[in-house]
């Protein structure tokens, strides 16, 4: 009798389901990824990492066939298993925007970003979903999307290194000067609301002109909940009405680092760059800012007054 063929190793399958993909051949890419992930998930070496890449590498397969609808599937699972993985972040706003689901897919090119704010993919995707959402919801827009993840620094550095073949990664944020902070706990419900109601009285003030008021809420807020990109963009405007500009690029630094891509922190850090006389550092800012908006008019102006005075 002939001997009974031993199954092939997950390992094995997932080569082989790399070749199929290489080669155009998706549907047999699919099955195999898919035989993959049984033979892992009955393994006693079950890595979710591992698990993760498998599902990514099937959601990256119907997304070819266009099945975008498994392929959001499988990249959630991906991202549950191992999250903030770019891959699976890409392809599953790859397959949001094919879905018109443009807030979806928004959120998943800006978090991308945030690991490696030179990916022009995500760029590109953030571009398009821009025009879709002001074509769709007009200028107030950004008001009707769900909140954007905050990626860990340790996280986006391990990311980086992986993506660099574990050679460290430069400029994940834009002007970091190689300065590391440590990430800061999550706020509790309870902290998270009163913060919430003292950035809201923050903003009342700012709309009275009451700037140096307004600071001094920002910096309650932030004591109880540090994570708020906002927070900090709203108190680098107030310390440029007040002309505190060192004070301004510090708070939009620390935004830079939790949102590479955060058009507000960009603008105001090149307009206190500007005022501070640092012209090249300006520059860069709006440079990188108009790579997220090309058409922003308020950068565009910026840049030409930044580049007559050099």
């Amino acid at each position: 009798m002939p001997q009974k063929q031993k199954p092939k190793s997950w390992t094995e399958l997932k080569q082989a389901g790399n070749e199929c993909f290489k080669t155009g051949q998706y549907g047999d890419a699919t099955s195999l990824y898919s035989q993959a992930i049984r033979e892992l998930e009955k393994s006693n070496k079950k890595n979710p990492e591992d698990l993760a890449i498998l599902y990514s590498n099937r959601a990256a397969s119907y997304l070819k066939d266009g099945n975008c609808s498994e392929c959001v599937k499988d990249c959630d699972t991906s991202l549950q298993l191992f999250p903030f993985n770019v891959k699976s972040l890409l392809r599953r706003a790859a397959a949001c925007e094919a879905l018109e689901r443009y807030r979806h897919a928004y959120i998943d090119y800006k978090t991308a970003l945030q690991i490696d704010c030179n990916i022009a993919a995500a760029h590109d995707g953030t571009n398009r979903m821009t025009k879709a959402l002001t074509e769709a919801d007009g200028p107030s827009w950004r008001e009707k999307l769900p909140p954007i993840p905050t990626v860990p620094l340790s996280v986006r550095e391990k990311l980086a290194q992986q993506a660099a073949g574990g050679a460290p990664k430069a400029n994940l944020a834009p002007q970091q000067n190689g300065i590391k902070k440590p990430d800061k706990p999550a706020p509790s419900d309870k902290d998270m609301k009163k913060a919430q109601a003292l950035k809201e009285e923050g903003n009342s003030l700012v709309k009275k002109g009451e700037h140096k008021k307004a600071i001094e809420k920002y910096s309650q807020s932030l004591k109880l909940n540090p994570n708020e990109i906002t927070t900090y963009t709203n108190r680098a405007l107030c310390y440029l009405s007040v002309k505190q500009y060192r004070d301004a690029v510090r708070d939009c630094s620390e935004a830079l680092r939790m949102d590479g891509g955060s058009v507000k922190a960009l603008y105001r850090r090149a307009q206190a760059h500007k005022e501070l006389k640092d012209l090249k550092a300006c520059v860069d800012d709006l440079n990188l800012l108009l790579k997220v908006e090309p058409k922003n008019t308020a950068a565009l102006k910026l840049l030409q007054e930044a580049q007559k005075k050099k």
